[in-house]
């Protein structure tokens, strides 16, 4: 055993681990760094060096990033939090209905963008329900956290390990790949546990907070002008039954049925085609109306196709003093026509604009936002017509007449999986294509999706283990576990997920997985027995980032949305973090024997 490239390596190591505790630099940097110090002092050569940027765990993330676009912008995730959260009273009602389906949908996709896809929208349901967002938003990432250890697809941790496992099959005794739904019978019950903990504990021990910035914050009204669709989904719905009656931030100020204008809309008034709808709010609740199934942008005709894709997005901005329509109406200045671009809504002054879009007279400084191509931003942005053009982000429609396409897609990809017809990785690959293909979600949006910080993360940590296994430290670390454990495997197994549970904590959860695995495998060999259980409780234990905002990324997502403060996570997570390690420590070894 070469004791200076182990040094070498626990250095490397503690400076890794200080940087991502203490500094304020992203963990992709740290973890590549780390690996260019194992390369410059030759812990590790380069080939060993590049094979985590190759490894199918980690493309295998990548892959479910866009299967996981397809099913958002089919506007599948917000259909689910409106069914899932219905007209809860309670809140420990709705975190019932709200906790155990997103743990059933996280076993499924990777728990980021579902996190990314739900805060928004429960945000919304508990602005609409006078009741504090801060009591859902931590459980909402718990609950992913929890669905994720279901299957071996759920959590990128979790491929992180089985692609760790791909790459030492036939040099370790006892080590097998893992079947998609192989470590369902622990996760299952870790996932229940840990949800009945949500459901009883949240709204006791969460305080009532409010983030420091809301979105509704934004002082600017803006007027915009709906029209009902023809043959759309809203024909013959009440206001109320339509969900227009309560938006977060914005209100139904008036409508237009033909030549009437009805200003006091009653809740039970019931909506027509081509009725114009006058609302009025902030930027984030027009994003949200442009989204409703069967409301589309008053100047746009529904016959006119060029303006109904979903491929357009909004975009802001500023009308300048030289702008041809300055003093003319939007309709009789013929705004279309002029800018191939379609005002969604008007503000002036930060004040709601009377009438309707197309009769505002537009002057110098109205704010529009206008429904446009993306490239629309880099034709206009440096002409004297507009100031300050800008993209609203995430503000794309979403494709509903695609929205069974995209979820009969990821049924495929995951019986594929799961009947071991194809392997993990070609199953995802092949859903993120046909995602493509099918249009469910656009070639730009699929490179968007995909978070290239966490592949790098993950590809580093590879390589990091790998100077772990090749220096040897992994045998030495395994050895001070085996005997602070003692003889038995049961004391090691729990020594060695505390451990994990406690580094996951401290820097993340794909690191600490990446990490930790060589000494699992290690301390099997130490103990003689198989290794299989050790790498399932590494496997969970990464996962278990419950009692820092720091150690999981969908933590990390709600922390500012829900107004949450460091030690808020402390009240849900360690005791969180305590009965999922009992449950978890209790099953492994009967699920996965030594």
């Amino acid at each position: 055993m070469n004791w200076t490239q182990s040094g070498l390596t626990l250095g490397i190591l503690i400076g890794v681990v200080g940087l991502l505790i203490f500094s304020s630099l992203g963990a992709d940097a740290v973890l590549l760094g780390g690996l260019v110090a194992a390369l410059l002092f030759n812990v590790i050569d380069a080939k060993t060096a590049i094979s985590g940027f190759a490894n199918e765990g980690m493309l295998t993330v990548a892959a479910l990033f866009i299967v996981a676009a397809g099913v958002r912008q089919t506007g599948a995730m917000s259909k689910v939090a409106s069914l899932l959260l219905g007209e809860s009273k309670s809140v420990s009602i709705a975190l019932l209905r709200l906790s155990l389906p997103v743990a059933g949908l996280s076993s499924l996709l990777n728990n980021t963008p579902i996190v990314a896809a739900l805060v928004p929208a429960v945000s919304e349901w508990a602005r609409k329900h006078k009741m504090p967002a801060s009591k859902f938003l931590m459980p909402l990432s718990y609950a992913t956290i929890l669905g994720g250890t279901i299957t071996v697809i759920g959590t990128s941790t979790n491929l992180v390990v089985t692609g760790l496992i791909e790459k030492r099959l036939g040099q370790v005794e006892g080590l097998r790949q893992l079947g998609i739904f192989d470590i369902a019978p622990i996760g299952i019950p870790v996932a229940l546990v840990g949800c009945l903990m949500l459901v009883v504990f949240a709204s006791r021990v969460l305080p009532d907070r409010r983030p420091a910035v809301s979105a509704n914050d934004d002082p600017r009204e803006y007027t915009c002008e709906f029209i009902v669709a023809e043959a759309g989904p809203l024909i013959g719905k009440s206001i109320e039954g339509a969900g227009l009656r309560h938006l977060p931030g914005a209100y139904l100020a008036e409508i237009h049925r033909g030549t009437t204008r009805i200003p006091a809309v009653e809740p039970t008034m019931v909506l027509e085609a081509r009725d114009r709808l006058i609302f009025v709010g902030p930027r984030e609740s027009i994003v949200d109306l442009q989204r409703v199934a069967g409301l589309v942008a008053a100047p746009t005709l529904s016959a006119d196709v060029s303006f109904q894709t979903a491929e357009r997005t909004l975009i802001e901005a500023v009308v300048a003093p030289g702008n041809p329509l300055c003093g003319q109406s939007i309709r009789d200045g013929d705004f279309r026509g002029q800018f191939q671009a379609v005002v969604v809504a008007a503000a002036r002054d930060g004040k709601r604009i009377e009438g309707r879009i197309g009769d505002i007279v537009l002057e110098a400084g109205d704010i529009l936002l206008l429904d446009a191509q993306p490239s629309w931003l880099d034709s206009h942005r440096n002409r004297r017509d507009f100031y300050l053009v800008s993209e609203v982000a995430d503000s794309s429609r979403f494709r509903y007449d695609k929205m069974f396409l995209a979820l009969f897609i990821l049924v495929v990809m995951v019986l594929g999986a799961a009947t071991e017809f194809v392997s993990m990785f070609q199953a995802a690959v092949a859903g993120a294509t046909a995602m493509v293909l099918t249009g469910c979600v656009t070639g730009a949006e699929a490179r968007r999706s995909i978070e290239m910080p966490v592949l790098v993360a993950i590809a580093a940590a590879f390589g990091l283990g790998e100077s772990i296994r090749v220096s040897g430290l992994d045998k030495q670390i395994a050895e001070m576990i085996a005997q602070i454990g003692g003889d038995g495997p049961i004391s090691a197994l729990l020594a060695l997920y505390v451990g994990t549970a406690l580094l996951t904590e401290l820097v993340t959860n794909n690191a600490a997985a990446a990490l930790m695995f060589p000494f699992a495998i290690s301390l099997a060999e130490q103990l003689g027995v198989s290794p299989m259980p050790f790498v399932v409780a590494v496997m969970f234990a990464a996962s278990a980032s419950f009692a820092t905002p720091i150690g999981y990324q969908t933590n990390l997502m709600v922390f500012g949305p829900g107004g949450y403060r460091f030690t808020d996570f402390f009240r849900l997570g360690i005791p969180m973090q305590l009965v999922c390690a009992m449950v978890s420590c209790t099953l492994v070894p009967l699920i996965f024997p030594f």
